[in-house]
This record gives C-alpha cells, sequence and structure tokens, in this order.
C-alpha cells in the first residue's frame, strides 16, 4: 500500500470544533475569537486573567546543525505534544507560524509531517489569521512614513542616502532585493535605492514575538532605528510618530492562535522571525498564555541548537523569565549520515561509519546545551537501518558520543537525545537584554 503524503493524511483529519479543543485547556468559549470553525484566537481578557495561575513545565526542542535531510523538529515537537496527551498530561504546544515565501520555495510548508501535523495545514500554512499581513502592512505603513516625512520638509534631517529601513513582502521575489524607489516625478519623491525583504525578516516581525502586550509592543517598536541624519545620528520611528498607528494595525495579530494536532489536541502557532536574522521563537505571548495553561508546553527553536537553541536561551527566556524544564536534540540517521560525509544521493544505503563520525556534530550540540545548566543524558536510540530490508549493524559496535553517559546502539528510527535537569535559565540573568533594543 502507498504510503499517503503529508497533505493527504491532514486532508483525511477529523477535526474538532475550536471551541472543544480550546476546552481541553479550560478555555471559555467566549472568550475565543473564531477565523472559522478550526481557528481561533486567545483573548487580550482571558490571559490577563491568567497572571495568579502558575506555569506549567516548558520543553524545547531544537536539533543538530541543519542539513538537506530534513531534522524533523516540528514533527518531533507535534509528537511529544500528542504522547504527552496520549498518556494522560495537559500538554499543549507552541510553534511559529509557516511564510509564504518558503512556503511557495523549496523548503516547502512548516506544520509537521505524517501523523505528527497541525491542522488546518493548509490554511495554517497560507493565509491562516492574517498575522504575517498585518505585520507586512505595519512594516510598510513606517517605511512610507519615513518616505513621506523626507518629502514634507524633512525635519528631522533624515539622509536619504541612509535610510535603514527597507519595505517587506511575504514572498521569495528576487527581482524587489535593490529597487529605486519614488521615480515618475516631483509629486511622487526623492528618488532613492530601496529594497524589499520577506515578511519574517522584519524586525517588527522579531519585536512582536518579544512583546508582553499592545503597550510594550508600541513602545518596542517605537525604538526600532529608521534612518540616520548626514550627523549619522539615529532616527527613530516613534520620532516620525509612527508606533500608536503601527501598534493599532497590530492590536488583533498580538493575541495568540489556537489550532489542534491530528489527534485533536491544542497547539498554539503565532509569530515566526526565521532565526539566522533574528531570534527564531514563536511569540512570548503564546508560550507564556500555554504555560499558564497546560502542565507540560512543548516549543521548538530555528535551525540548530548552536543558533535558534541559543538565541531561545539568550533572548526569548532572559526577555520572558522562562526557564525550561528539559530540551529535546533531535537528529535522525540521515542527518548524521550527511554529517559524516555522505552525499544527499547516497543516503540510502548503509553506512556505520558515516554515522559514527556525524555523530560528532551531535556530540557537540549537546556540549553547547550544557553550558546553559542543562546536563543532557542520551536517552534515545539510533537506527542503521535505511530501509525495510536493511540489515542492523551488529550490537557489539555502539556509536558512543563523547561526554555523553550511555552509549547509542541501533534500535530505533529515530535519534532523539533528551536533555533535562535544567539548573539555571541561562548563561546571564533574566531581564539583563542583549536582544533587540526596549
Amino acid at each position: 500500500m502507498a504510503v499517503k503524503s503529508d497533505i493527504e493524511i491532514a486532508r483525511e483529519a477529523s477535526m474538532k470544533p475550536i471551541a472543544e479543543v480550546g476546552g481541553k485547556l479550560d478555555i471559555p468559549t467566549d472568550q475565543l475569537l473564531h477565523y472559522g470553525p478550526h481557528k481561533a484566537k486567545v483573548s487580550y481578557d482571558f490571559i490577563k486573567s491568567l497572571d495568579s495561575r502558575p506555569d506549567g513545565k516548558l520543553i524545547l526542542v531544537t536539533a543538530i546543525t541543519p542539513t538537506p535531510a530534513g531534522e524533523g523538529k516540528t514533527t518531533t515537537t507535534v509528537g511529544l505534544g500528542d504522547g504527552l496527551n496520549k498518556i494522560g498530561k495537559k500538554a499543549t504546544i507552541c510553534i511559529r507560524e509557516p511564510s509564504l515565501g518558503p512556503c511557495f520555495g523549496m523548503k516547502g510548508g512548516a506544520a509537521g509531517g505524517g501523523y505528527a501535523q497541525v491542522v488546518p495545514m493548509e490554511d495554517i500554512n497560507l493565509h491562516f489569521t492574517g498575522d504575517f499581513h498585518a505585520i507586512g502592512i505595519a512594516h510598510n505603513l513606517l517605511a512610507a512614513m519615513v518616505d513621506n516625512h523626507i518629502y514634507w520638509g524633512n525635519a528631522l534631517g533624515i539622509d536619504t542616502r541612509r535610510v535603514a529601513l527597507r519595505r517587506v513582502v511575504d514572498m521569495n521575489d528576487r527581482a524587489l532585493r535593490s529597487i529605486v524607489g519614488s521615480l515618475g516625478g516631483v509629486a511622487n519623491g526623492f528618488s532613492r535605492e530601496d529594497g524589499f525583504d520577506i515578511t519574517v525578516a522584519s524586525e517588527i516581525m522579531a519585536i512582536f514575538c518579544l512583546a508582553t502586550d499592545l503597550k510594550d509592543l508600541e513602545e518596542r517598536i517605537g525604538n526600532i532605528v529608521v534612518a540616520y541624519t548626514r550627523e549619522r545620528k539615529p532616527v527613530m520611528a516613534k520620532e516620525i510618530k509612527a508606533s500608536p498607528a503601527m501598534a493599532v494595525l497590530l492590536k488583533d495579530a498580538l493575541m495568540p492562535n489556537l489550532v489542534q494536532t491530528l489527534e485533536n489536541n491544542p497547539a498554539f502557532i503565532h509569530g515566526g522571525p526565521f532565526a539566522n536574522i533574528a531570534h527564531g521563537c514563536n511569540s512570548v505571548t503564546a508560550t507564556t498564555t500555554a504555560l499558564k495553561l497546560a502542565d507540560y508546553v512543548i516549543t521548538e527553536a530555528g535551525f540548530g541548537a548552536d543558533l535558534g537553541a541559543e538565541k531561545f536561551f539568550d533572548i526569548k527566556c532572559r526577555k520572558a523569565g522562562l526557564k525550561p524544564a528539559a530540551a529535546v536534540l533531535v537528529a535522525t540517521v540521515r542527518a548524521l549520515k550527511m554529517h559524516g560525509g555522505v552525499g544527499k544521493a547516497d543516503l540510502g544505503a548503509e553506512n556505520v561509519e558515516a554515522v559514527k563520525a556525524g555523530c560528532s556534530n551531535l556530540a557537540q550540540h549537546i556540549e553547547n546545551l550544557k553550558k546553559f545548566g542543562i546536563q543532557p543524558s542520551a536517552s534515545g536510540r539510533s537506527s542503521l537501518r535505511t530501509g525495510p530490508m536493511a540489515a542492523p549493524a551488529p550490537k557489539s559496535s555502539p556509536i558512543t558520543l563523547s561526554n555523553c553517559a550511555s552509549p547509542m546502539r541501533p534500535t530505533s528510527s529515530r535519534f532523539t537525545a533528551t536533555t533535562c535537569r535544567c539548573s539555571k535559565r541561562s548563561r546571564q540573568s533574566p531581564g539583563k537584554s542583549t536582544g533587540l533594543r526596549k
């Protein structure tokens, strides 16, 4: 029998009304703002009412250095959330929203895979609840107000050669990377070089995911440096009086989105900054809300542990005062083979030595996590099978990671090193920010 594709599985899902899903977290129906029968936002009033509740346990899912073979952070996050619910724990997941650029590019969507997906998958991968559109419009409003300020006298003395803010669109469009704007005559302003970034690369996206409420969001937006004067003095968004209007555009978007997994368990999907240019985590609002509603909250950080996980600890945890209880480091045998020197075209062939060599990458990521006060213990097992007919490696040849108490023996299809006993919040105290200015 042919294996079903992700989209076939998602389309066959038996989804429950979102009010019923929210009921698993004791969210009253009247505190959900519905976007159709299977999507909703959680209201500000309800979120504020949770302040006195204790927090649940936060679990981070990260991975080894990414490869084209894939590591499966989102799939692992969804599966772990479903697994905890299956054994009777009150758990939910918090992940990022997909960007339309990767969705229509080579990477594809970001809603999990196989039977560990969030649904409605097509809605989530496309326009969802309109959060990214709101962020894009808010960003482009700021860009328009900068040019408008220059056109109407330039009281702040902005040097048009030093406008730092580019425009954004949530699509891969190389033709817009570098452009010349304001052409067409005097009425269209002063011509200058400009360009477009993808919406998820916007500083507003990163700020959006660190803000705790609308007031905090407006304050952070006001501190965006949009340009410089000829004297190299920074000009901020609040100086052109853009931040109040931008905050109004984002007032609905800032409320966390609630959907469900294929097993009808609650899932928060909110925000989506890239990890290579921002901190690569879902919104603080969604995570802190989930921690008040569930005993276990599983979240993920983009790219490998040396990027997304470190930014999660250094920026998000300290900004929001979060203290993870555990971390999961995901590694697939295919990815380990690639780190061991095997090309993508040859990953189907069994290669024990390549897996052993690739484990050095895994070991380094475990060491990185230990520096944040997380003492790792390898609890997963590594399969050296590459297909249903591949023979396992002999058990007398364990794959042993340096600085790891447990040897890895070939027994299952996915290796997951679970790290636990988090004794420190991060290497620096919370509240001492090195991230985006507030």
